[in-house]
């Protein structure tokens, strides 16, 4: 069974991918399901009723507003990346997190590297795939690389500053 990273910790992936409304009908009753966001507009009842667990697939060329009407069926959302050099699934991270108010866990999926599970985590995304061959367990150390980020993002709305200050006024 596949694993990924999920709240700094490696799990197995429980869930099979669905793309199809053909793969929807050959997957058995309480499977964990992540399906594509064409299957969830196609057959929201079928995927209710089938599912133990539900996961809606974003495209990283989606619109994540589409998923919003899903979310209170969802158990989490992922986010495909084509490539590890195609940015679009930090944006779509991000806006799902802060615009769309997702809450549940956010998962990025495709051929990731360990330099990029900190800046994903930054965004909002809580579970990541990685690039077939790439240690698990030692990509972990890297959500650890920064003990405090400067920007504002998705984890932490306030830069450094803004923290700082926060803290000498109460001192």
């Amino acid at each position: 069974m596949p694993e990924l990273i999920v709240r700094g910790t490696v799990v197995p992936d429980t869930f099979i991918t669905v793309d199809s409304l053909e793969a929807l009908a050959s997957v058995s009753a309480r499977q964990d399901v992540l399906a594509s966001l064409a299957v969830w507009q196609a057959a929201p009842e079928a995927l209710i009723k089938r599912s133990a667990r539900r996961g809606l697939l974003l495209a990283a060329d989606a619109d994540p507003a589409a998923a919003k009407a899903f979310f209170k069926h969802l158990d989490l959302l992922a986010v495909s990346f084509p490539s590890m050099t195609d940015g679009r699934g930090f944006s779509l991270g991000y806006l799902l997190r802060t615009r769309l108010g997702w809450r549940g866990e956010l998962r990025a999926i495709g051929p990731l590297v360990r330099d990029q599970l900190q800046p994903l985590a930054r965004v909002g995304f809580d579970a990541m795939s990685l690039r077939a061959g790439q240690d698990l367990h030692a990509a972990l150390a890297s959500l650890r690389d920064f003990s405090a980020p400067y920007q504002a993002s998705a984890d932490e709305p306030r830069p450094l500053f803004a923290r700082a200050e926060l803290e000498h006024t109460h001192v």
